[in-house]
């Protein structure tokens, strides 16, 4: 290849760019790429930490949902048993059982609450749990069905 007379120019052209002082600008240090937020070393990395939050937030939000519709569910039982009218023959029962104290525990523990259940009897008129630790509008309710059921008898001896 014979050189030009443009490429002849252009050599000591390119020759002096390389040996001319950069710009002040240029003499900065350069700093390491990194992806735009959370100095992570990469945009992957960003993504999956992005991804997790993502994925925690969901799960809090579904926690929550959860948190509440046990708590609406407790409430609207809780205003079934206030709408239960106790009859006058269980007020004289719980006022003999117990004092007409929802908490109270008697028998050696066997007989628990306002109206003095047993387990076994709270269960079968669908209470969960401790009868002593039930609200008393779930235990009046409770007792309510019972005496519909059975009348005064299971209570021998406040009941007759």
């Amino acid at each position: 290849m014979v050189p030009t007379a443009s490429r002849l120019r252009a050599v000591p052209l390119a020759a002096a760019l390389l040996v001319a002082p950069l710009p002040a600008a240029a003499d900065a240090p350069v700093p390491p790429l990194r992806a735009p937020v959370g100095d992570h070393a990469t945009v992957a990395a960003q993504m999956r930490v992005a991804a997790r939050e993502l994925r925690l937030r969901a799960a809090a939000t579904r926690a929550i949902a959860r948190a509440r519709r046990t708590a609406h569910a407790a409430l609207r039982r809780l205003r079934a048993f206030e709408r239960v009218p106790v009859p006058d023959g269980l007020e004289a029962i719980a006022a003999c059982e117990s004092g007409g104290d929802p908490g109270v525990v008697g028998g050696g523990g066997q007989y628990r609450g306002k109206y003095q259940f047993d387990r076994r009897t709270w269960r079968s008129v669908g209470g969960a749990g401790d009868p002593a630790a039930a609200p008393e509008a779930e235990q009046d309710a409770r007792a309510a069905r019972l005496y519909r059921r059975a009348g005064a008898t299971p209570w021998p001896a406040c009941g007759a």
